[in-house]
């Protein structure tokens, strides 16, 4: 707690993943914090392995917590990810966490929502970032967008690196290199994000979204759209909905002879709170050539792809098929300092509304918070934890 009662601290501790190397909070936004009368309060070395160091934060103004103990008595506790479970691992941020503390963070309350009851029983308040409503006032504030965009791009630079082939057409004296041909599958903004590092490595590449509205979009950034015929199975927000698996199969029907010809593809199909659709079969995998590559952005929701196995690299046929886990926490550094960007305005934005007081009129708040005083208050969360007791 603030030596000035009037003054709430702001707790950034490491994260307990063992998979997770970002932190919340990078130095250069503590300035912003303590503008508006926030403390800053860093567990030692919080920073460290996304590159930033403790010497960074205390120039900045924050002050470093020896250990856990220390940080707890910090009003406001901001993680990148205190929701489902990490590859086995048991959730245990909110052990750390007391009563009437407040909790911002990633929490993955769809998938997980038992997480979210532990929260309530501790009595802490928690708004969860992935809730943010899809308006133009919460655009700085994106956490999904931030990270997706650098997922996208990572999978490209991984799709690069497993390839046998180069992306970018060459003339040499040894003759001309054809360039690779680059299939991604979803244009939200981690495909779309793919589809430009894949054209500026000089990939051909072309790309497919059940929304009609992404054809614009994959055009903006140098891909060629594929049409399959089917109907759009756009959801709220912007967001795929589930369809059916007639569905599903027509579109794996459709999608194969272009899976077939693809030197890459690149998959990113999600839906909020749900398994993610098949879209790659194992058949279609046979028929791809031999060091064909497949990158399954959806592996931590079970994947777009049938042979996806989550944190591993796997070969069906000729292709090589790689199911990568928190792809944002490989890029550290920058990750951290997005996700630190959205974090502050939305402190800023709490800050403004009244903060200790909750401003439940406000969409942003209301929608983001999940737990306070004992209960999980957002009908979600509260419709999935009954369904998964019944």
């Amino acid at each position: 707690m603030s030596a000035d009662p009037s003054l709430l601290t702001v707790g950034v501790p490491k994260e307990t993943s063992g998979h997770e190397r970002r932190v919340a909070l990078v130095p250069a936004d503590v300035r912003s914090l303590k503008k508006v009368g926030f403390e800053v309060l860093v567990e030692t070395n919080a920073g460290l392995t996304a590159g930033f160091l403790d010497t960074q934060y205390t120039q900045q103004g924050a002050r470093i917590a020896a250990d856990r103990a220390e940080l707890a008595s910090a009003e406001i506790i901001l993680h990148v990810r205190a929701g489902a479970a990490d590859l086995g691992q048991p959730f245990a941020v909110g052990e750390s966490l007391r009563e009437n503390q407040i909790l911002v963070a990633m929490c993955d309350p769809l998938s997980d929502p038992q997480p979210i009851a532990a929260l309530a029983d501790r009595r802490v308040t928690t708004f969860a970032l992935e809730l943010l409503p899809r308006i133009t006032r919460a655009q700085s504030m994106d956490v999904l967008s931030s990270m997706a965009t650098i997922a996208g791009y990572k999978a490209v630079v991984l799709a690069a690196e497993a390839s046998p082939r180069m992306f970018p057409m060459m003339m040499t004296a040894a003759g001309t290199l054809t360039p690779a041909k680059v299939f991604v599958v979803g244009a939200g903004v981690a495909g779309l994000q793919a589809i430009s590092t894949a054209r500026r490595l000089g990939a051909i590449v072309y790309a497919y979204d059940v929304r009609p509205a992404a054809r614009e979009q994959i055009q903006s950034v140098g891909g060629k759209p594929v049409d399959f015929g089917l109907e759009s199975a756009e959801g709220q927000g912007g967001y795929a909905r589930a369809m059916d698996q007639d569905y599903y199969k027509r579109q794996q029907a459709a999608m194969a002879k272009v899976v077939a010809e693809s030197d890459v593809v690149i998959t990113t199909a999600a839906v909020p709170g749900k398994r993610a659709p098949i879209l790659i079969t194992n058949d279609m995998l046979m028929g791809m050539s031999p060091g064909s590559v497949v990158v399954d952005l959806a592996a931590e929701r079970g994947g777009n792809c049938e042979a996806t196995k989550a944190g591993e690299t796997v070969e069906m046929g000729g292709a090589v098929v790689i199911g990568p886990v928190n792809l944002p926490a490989t890029v550290a550094h920058h990750a951290s300092q997005m996700f630190s960007r959205n974090v502050t305005a939305f402190l800023l934005l709490l800050k403004k509304s009244g903060l200790p007081a909750l401003d439940t009129q406000d969409e942003i708040v209301r929608d983001t918070l999940i737990t306070r005083d004992g209960r999980v208050v957002n009908p979600q969360i509260r419709e999935r934890l009954a369904a998964s007791v019944s």
